[in-house]
């Protein structure tokens, strides 16, 4: 499952030649900003008697209780000028995501003194932090009640997430991928070697003998599924067929939990209908929205990229699984985004039904119906071709257009022949993962922390936009 939950460890820090007072209000004015915010944070109250980063001799004890408290991020607001190579020393140590900011400083006083000098500084840390090759993250020099500094810092919240998430990617893979698709392959070794992401395979036969016994003797999620279907859809299946949905949504759930995955990809035709009779495609769905991203046709590369979206969203909204289909009748920039029916019910104009899908003779049960609701997407692909890795990315806006089959929306890009022609040409394929909102500065910025993945937009326009929101 995604966990959404982010642990910052608060590192304020103050060089000796200025204020300490000062350095000490500012200290508890950010700290009761997070507080206000939400953010778990640890901070270094108990590791000297004014809990701020000097010098050297407090590198070490600030390096063990971060690394005791299995912090997920470092925020090193500079209170005063700060200490530099302290601050380098902590977050190369520590190896997660860091933010580097400081409050804007005042006028000097009426004899011309300064009290705190906190840009400078941050001009020196930054300059510590590329020596020790770290990367980082910076937040523009603004006041603690200003609304960039409480954009930057939710935003480096959720940059922090997905490089968790990232790291700790372990993807159930549910069976081969279908034999005719080369488009999916992925290398297994290069994922652990270069990423440290995990694959766990399981063969159909463990997805079927659990799916069994859960139609022989129902436990309380499937009982439990069984009821949201019935609450939440229009059921256009016989209640055998709904039974069978929520016992592979269970067993598909169980797999992933037990092995320690955060994902899912599995192979959802056509071996499964031979087995089951059935569609995985409502169960995707499902497990989706409980925040198990579901990829579809055992795409390694797609459950990878729903991990990044699903994290950069840090919850407000499900992910959807996409297949890039068709161009628009009337619009030139307009294309169909649609899959058989795997996307979370929840994003649905009306209700959703529980149908078959259009695309296989045999007709299998299993299949969601919806057209989904539209205003701005974010649309990403992870993808790589021979050792080479990017992510493309870009936003879209829906639009009208064409009654058609299974989940879809229509949307609008900026420029479709260029979007085409990045599909086309590669790394990345027809499969997306979609999420509502613009979640691109984020997913940019957390590239940062991501060595070996570029960054490719579908239009330089929102290329620029993404660097204006981080950088303005």
């Amino acid at each position: 499952m995604i966990d959404n939950r982010v642990r910052v460890g608060f590192a304020p820090t103050r060089r000796r030649i200025f204020s300490v007072q000062d350095a000490l209000r500012y200290k508890a004015l950010i700290a009761d900003k997070m507080r206000s915010l939400g953010i778990d944070f640890v901070d270094i109250e108990d590791v000297n008697s004014e809990g701020l980063l000097r010098c050297a001799d407090d590198v070490q004890p600030v390096i063990d209780k971060f690394r005791a408290a299995k912090v997920d991020a470092l925020f090193i607001p500079h209170c005063n000028f700060g200490s530099e190579h302290s601050c380098g020393k902590v977050a190369r140590a520590l190896g997660v995501p860091v933010l580097l900011w400081g409050p804007r400083d005042e006028a000097p006083l009426a004899d011309g003194s300064r009290l705190r000098d906190s840009q400078c500084g941050l001009f020196a840390t930054g300059k510590a932090l590329r020596r020790m090759q770290t990367p980082f993250t910076y937040l523009p020099n603004c006041g603690v009640e200003d609304d960039l500094f409480r954009e930057g810092l939710l935003r480096f919240i959720a940059v922090a997430n997905v490089v968790k998430e990232f790291r700790r990617a372990r993807i159930l893979q549910i069976d081969t991928r279908p034999n005719d698709f080369w488009s999916v392959m992925c290398s297994e070794g290069d994922l652990l070697e270069r990423f440290g992401i995990q694959v766990f395979p399981v063969t159909l036969i463990d997805l079927v003998e659990r799916f069994n016994r859960l139609v022989a003797n129902p436990d309380g999620e499937v009982e439990g599924t069984v009821c949201h279907i019935h609450d939440n859809m229009e059921v256009c299946v016989g209640d055998e067929d709904v039974l069978k949905v929520a016992a592979l949504k269970a067993a598909m759930k169980a797999l992933a939990l037990e092995n320690g995955c955060n994902a899912i990809a599995i192979q959802c035709w056509d071996s499964l209908q031979t087995a089951l009779r059935l569609m995985p495609c409502c169960a995707n769905a499902l497990l989706t929205e409980e925040g198990l991203p579901v990829a579809c046709e055992t795409d390694i590369h797609g459950t990878i990229t729903s991990i990044i979206v699903e994290a950069a969203s840090m919850g407000a909204s499900p992910s959807f699984f996409v297949d890039w289909s068709v161009r628009h009748p009337e619009n030139d920039n307009g294309e169909l985004l649609q899959h058989c029916g795997p996307w979370p019910i929840s994003l649905a104009k009306g209700k959703a039904k529980l149908d078959r899908p259009f695309a296989f003779e045999e007709h299998c049960p299993g299949a969601v119906v919806s057209e989904i609701r539209g205003g701005e997407i974010s649309i990403m692909r992870f993808d790589g071709d021979n050792g080479s890795y990017g992510m493309l990315m870009g936003t879209a806006k829906g639009i009208e257009g064409p009654k058609t089959q299974g989940t879809y929306l229509w949307v609008e890009v900026p420029d479709w022949p260029r979007t085409e022609s990045m599909l086309v040409r590669g790394p990345y394929i027809h499969h997306a993962s979609c999420v509502h909102g613009n979640i691109l500065p984020i997913v940019y910025e957390a590239l940062a922390y991501l060595p070996g993945v570029r960054a490719d937009f579908f239009d330089d326009g929102q290329e620029r936009a993404t660097k204006r929101a981080l950088y303005r």
